[in-house]
């Protein structure tokens, strides 16, 4: 037996015990197991809320985020209530739910809740915050889930959790950042203060250069901060151990190419007109996505 069909064995039977118990404690105690387990569920079964308020999506920003879940997978999970008899209602996170059909992805990662369980699930998610080992992103989803599946405004949930209203703000928007960037924070390649100086850029391609920037140089947050402000003033030379001295013709096309491939380019060019151009990726899975790009024009 594998690992994945123990876990999904195991999610079941909480479920199980949650619904023939009758003893408060032992609820509570099976609904603080199940907040934080997450399952891989398929798609297929799992129905859209009917009282979701939102019914249209924009198809061109679903089919982005279908290409991102396909090549990167899912960061943020779902989240869906027990229907029973291995049937699941959506509660939140429809966007997500549709890109990952469009990218045919079989299985989904989601948090399952059980109805009629708010309070309950309020404090185990709130536990869960207080946690000493999380990292910023991790805290940015629970912010995000007990806004969602409790139905708490910035201001409410500051008040649950014991902070400024900004500090929930500001944790929510990495949640918006690009999945690179998401990813960089997630295995503590950047800090909560690197993503909250990348969220204020507004554009996407300049967001990731910097970003790519940010990462080969290992800059610090001010040193990040202060490469944010040299682009945003054009009279303030570049700081002196990033190193970006080409012409802005090529550095928009640089730009240009770096959003379509996903991942960091560099060009080099001499007065004479001869240059590279490198292209950076990580892993196979990387390379491979890259050239199915490079080759679609042929």
């Amino acid at each position: 037996m594998n690992k994945k069909n123990e876990v999904s064995k195991g999610l079941r039977s909480l479920l199980s015990n949650i619904e023939k118990s009758n003893n408060p404690l032992e609820r509570s105690q099976y609904v603080r197991e199940l907040t934080n387990s997450i399952a891989l569920i398929s798609p297929e079964i799992i129905e859209v809320n009917p009282f979701q308020p939102r019914s249209e999506f924009d198809n061109g920003l679903l089919i982005e985020l279908a290409k991102s879940i396909k090549s990167s997978g899912l960061i943020q999970p779902i989240t869906v209530r027990s229907l029973g008899g291995n049937k699941y209602q959506l509660i939140s996170g429809e966007r997500r739910l549709r890109a990952s059909k469009i990218a045919g992805i079989k299985e989904i990662p989601a948090y399952i809740r059980v109805a009629n369980d708010q309070e309950m699930l309020e404090m185990a998610l709130i536990e869960n915050i207080q946690r000493a080992d999380l990292n910023a992103l991790e805290i940015a989803i629970s912010y995000q889930r007990l806004m969602e599946e409790c139905n708490l405004t910035h201001d409410a949930l500051s008040e649950r959790v014991g902070k400024d209203r900004s500090t929930v703000t500001n944790y929510v928007r990495l949640l918006k950042l690009p999945v690179q960037i998401q990813t960089s924070v997630k295995q503590g390649l950047m800090t909560m203060g690197h993503a909250r100086a990348l969220a204020g850029i507004d554009n996407l391609p300049m967001q990731l250069k910097i970003f790519g920037d940010a990462l080969e140089h290992g800059l610090s947050v001010r040193a990040l901060e202060q490469l944010i402000r040299s682009y945003n003033s054009p009279k303030t030379a570049k700081p002196s151990n990033v190193k970006i001295n080409i012409s802005a013709e090529i550095s928009k096309i640089k730009d240009e190419i770096s959003f379509i491939l996903g991942t960091k380019v560099d060009i080099r060019r001499d007065s004479s007109g001869k240059g590279t151009i490198t292209i950076d990726f990580n892993s196979d899975k990387d390379f491979n996505k890259i050239t199915d790009i490079l080759r679609k024009d042929n």
